[in-house]
């Protein structure tokens, strides 16, 4: 682990303008910098460089991108980022918007994909479910009231949400992800309406709020016969894999447990460019703290998740698959 003494100033790079942060003790702050040692920078330079002017120095591109991990790896508002950084509160906002659009923009499509499908299906054959290509859930970001149809973004829990659905992997990396539709539209709905639906034809797993498919497999509801539970079993526990892949995403990215204090517009982009970096994180195996997640959960219950409970012929083979014992 790598920790930084309070009132420490710790020198990141050597550009033309030598950025010196100012780091707290907590790890998880700290270490949201240290994704600086990531390819991030010199990826995102061709977006981010910006000239100097006669009136002021431009920022540099390592700098930005340090204020936005900062404000997206932690839950301290504007000012306080500001005020760690030396900068003004619109520059915290600008580079976080810059930064974000950068990411999308340069890194998503090569991040977030589905890559070797038959490592994906053996994966989760070893899981318990075969033949599978993906868990796919919502989770709920909670958000400001937006200042238009705000009563559209009020979820089932009474506060205001953008929800990111999102197809994950054995490993628990995004392949497919759907970010901005407003908190009071139902999971099959988001469904429905996504590229996914469209082309996707291999095996996945839902929740109970997904329409049930010939490749979309989700739980039997209502009391259960005991052929039925090693169904319902196996599903849920792969399927867990999905639940993680949210929980560590926000573990990592805590602004997305606080109300995003964004227009709607843009938020999107900050949830997706989230997505890009925990995918990151995944694909170079970084270590992920399990203190994290306990302070994840204390985060969470201002903002618990809505409850989500509210073609037969493929999941009763499946059925019948594991009710014989077969793996």
């Amino acid at each position: 682990a790598i920790a930084a003494p309070r009132g420490r100033v710790v020198t990141l790079g050597q550009d033309r303008a030598t950025t010196s942060l100012r780091l707290c003790t907590h790890y998880h702050s700290y270490r949201a910098i240290i994704l600086l040692r990531l390819k991030c920078p010199v990826e995102l330079a061709p977006a981010l460089l910006r000239k100097d002017t006669r009136m002021r120095s431009a920022i540099s591109v390592e700098k930005r991108v340090a204020i936005a991990l900062w404000k997206l790896a932690t839950p301290d508002c504007y000012r306080s980022v500001a005020n760690q950084f030396g900068v003004g509160r619109s520059t915290v906002g600008i580079a976080l918007s810059q930064v974000c659009r950068a990411i999308n923009r340069l890194l998503l499509r090569r991040t977030v994909t589905l890559g070797n499908v038959r490592d994906i299906i053996e994966g989760f054959k070893e899981l318990g479910f075969p033949n599978c290509g993906g868990a796919i859930d919502g989770t709920h970001i909670p958000i400001l009231a937006p200042d238009h149809l705000a009563s559209e973004y009020i979820n089932r829990k009474g506060y205001f949400s953008m929800v990111l659905q999102a197809l994950v992997d054995h490993r628990g990396r995004f392949t497919d992800i759907n970010a901005g539709w407003s908190g009071k539209v139902h999971d099959a709905r988001i469904f429905r309406n996504s590229g996914l639906f469209r082309r996707l034809q291999a095996v996945i797993l839902g929740d109970p709020a997904y329409p049930l498919m010939p490749w979309l497999m989700k739980p039997f509801t209502g009391k259960l016969d005991p052929a039925k539970e090693p169904f319902n079993y196996r599903l849920s526990r792969c399927r867990m894999v999905v639940e993680c892949a949210f929980g560590r995403l926000k573990a990592r990215w805590r602004s997305l447990y606080g109300r995003l204090d964004l227009n709607e517009d843009n938020i999107p982009t900050v949830i997706s460019a989230c997505c890009v970096l925990h995918n990151i994180c995944e694909n170079r195996g970084e270590r992920f703290n399990s203190s994290w997640s306990m302070e994840a959960q204390r985060l969470e219950h201002a903002y618990q998740q809505p409850d989500t409970r509210g073609i037969r012929g493929a999941q009763e083979a499946l059925r019948v698959h594991f009710s014989h014992g077969d793996s």
